[in-house]
């Protein structure tokens, strides 16, 4: 009998395809990176279960076949790539929320699940999920919790391993392994959910998870305020933090990333506008808002800020989320190439990492949008360039080494809420040092010694 043969018996045979033109559907992700090959997987795999899951690994780990977990390829590091072919195992026929419970505020739901429609079964009885990846329209569970996704909210409500409980595992083998649970204080040997939780499917396919909810905000609003500079903005945001305030979003962009947006809307903005803050708040009713807002403008005012605007209604709220909606396909259409990183510094450092790659830019000759999240430091610069001008393609790469070396230099790291994937291993020691490489290869090879799951990726 052959591989094939047994992977059509493990899951059944319509859900193993190996056209070519299947095998190619499951060859990419959202990258668009250099560093990303193309590479077709030998076959696709689509189990529905646990126990299928747990057949098709201790198939590929008795014959060595390398596998690549996959949800809706929607990584930015070439994480879902199949680097040496073999498996992709793709979790997407396991979209089942198992139990919304009220009780104990919680959530246990399938892989493939994707983010919004996970936060919109909970908010029908009232709970909220706060963890909201950009993609999260389309981002699903599993690849979030192996991710450890972030999102906006992070400012106030955090990431998604802050809400991560307890998880079933499949391990390289095709041993079942379940971490955690729904009590709420547990210190019961290692904190093995937190290791998963981020691992990148180099360690475990995630094949379900339960995660923690809070109560719903009963109201939100939103505001946008206009600087002269990007250090005006990095300031206000800084003050709100340190006076208490604590917004549910404090979004910053620079002037390149402003004016992309601008003229892909066609919005007229003050032309002294070198910077945009979109701030939201969240409260018991809209007095609560009203004082934060006033609170947040006061803070601006003082702080340069040349406009502020506070949504009155939804749909004005809506047209002010649209300047960072449409953020990320403005300033893709600035270039034929754009290599949008994730960087995360230290709050206080947010203002000089910004400036570094100002001067980075100037060094390289290449524009380089800044946007991100300034209320918990992690940064989205976007490189700018042509890709097919061998010179470009050569200074692209120059460029964001020196982003990640910046981002080290003041206390940050590699990667806020994108993971290393492919395009970041080349500076993994550089930001962990030899011996916790050593340590994360240690624990690698004691839980996948064969070295079958999603090979290549953050080594």
């Amino acid at each position: 009998m052959t591989i094939l043969e047994d992977l059509r018996r493990a899951v059944g045979a319509e859900h193993v395809l190996d056209s070519g033109l299947d095998r190619f559907g499951y060859s990419y992700d959202s990258s668009h990176h250099p560093l990303v090959p193309a590479r077709l997987p030998d076959v696709v795999v689509r189990p529905r279960t646990t126990g299928e899951v747990a057949r098709v690994l201790a198939l590929a780990n008795a014959h060595g076949i390398p596998v690549t977990p996959r949800g809706a390829a929607s990584g930015r590091t070439g994480g879902s790539v199949p680097l040496h072919g073999g498996i992709a195992l793709t979790l997407d026929r396991m979209t089942g929320i198992l139990e919304v419970d009220e009780a104990n505020m919680m959530v246990t739901a399938e892989p493939g699940v994707r983010t919004m429609a996970l936060h919109d079964a909970c908010a029908a009885r009232g709970l909220f999920y706060p963890p909201d990846p950009a993609s999260w329209k389309f981002s699903t569970i599993g690849g979030n919790v192996a991710e450890n996704a972030g999102g906006m909210r992070a400012v106030k409500y955090g990431v998604t391993r802050n809400y991560v409980m307890g998880l079933e595992v499949v391990l390289a083998d095709g041993t079942v392994l379940e971490t955690g649970g729904k009590a709420i204080k547990n210190v019961t040997g290692y904190d093995l959910t937190s290791l998963f939780t981020g691992s990148e499917g180099t360690l475990g396919v995630i094949t379900r998870a339960t995660l923690r909810l809070i109560a719903m905000p009963k109201a939100r609003g939103v505001l946008r305020i206009l600087f002269p500079a990007m250090d005006d903005g990095c300031r206000a945001v800084q003050r709100m933090l340190l006076e208490g305030i604590v917004p549910s979003v404090a979004e910053l962009m620079d002037d390149l990333s402003l004016g992309a947006v601008a003229r892909h809307r066609n919005l007229q903005l003050p032309e002294a506008a070198g910077a945009c803050a979109i701030v939201e708040v969240d409260g018991e009713d809209g007095a609560a808002l009203a004082a934060q807002a006033r609170r947040i403008e006061a803070v601006a005012v003082a702080c340069g800020a040349l406009e502020v605007r506070v949504a009155q209604s939804q749909a004005e709220a809506d047209d002010l989320w649209a300047l960072r909606r449409g953020l990320s396909s403005a300033v893709g259409a600035l270039a034929p190439d754009c290599l949008s990183e994730d960087i995360s510094v230290p709050r206080g450092a947010f203002p000089e990492m910004v400036r570094r790659i100002r001067a980075i830019s100037a060094k390289y000759g290449l524009p380089i949008p800044v946007f991100g999240h300034a209320g918990d430091g992690n940064l989205h610069p976007a490189v700018l360039c042509d890709l097919k001008d061998p010179g470009q393609a050569e200074r692209a790469e120059q460029a964001v080494a020196e982003l990640f070396a910046a981002a080290l230099a003041v206390g940050g790291t590699l990667s806020g809420e994108h993971g290393i994937g492919l395009t970041k291993r080349p500076f993994l020691e550089r930001a962990l040092g030899a011996a916790g490489v050593r340590t994360l290869k240690a624990i690698k090879q004691s839980l996948d010694p064969k070295g079958i799951l999603n090979p290549g990726k953050i080594w």
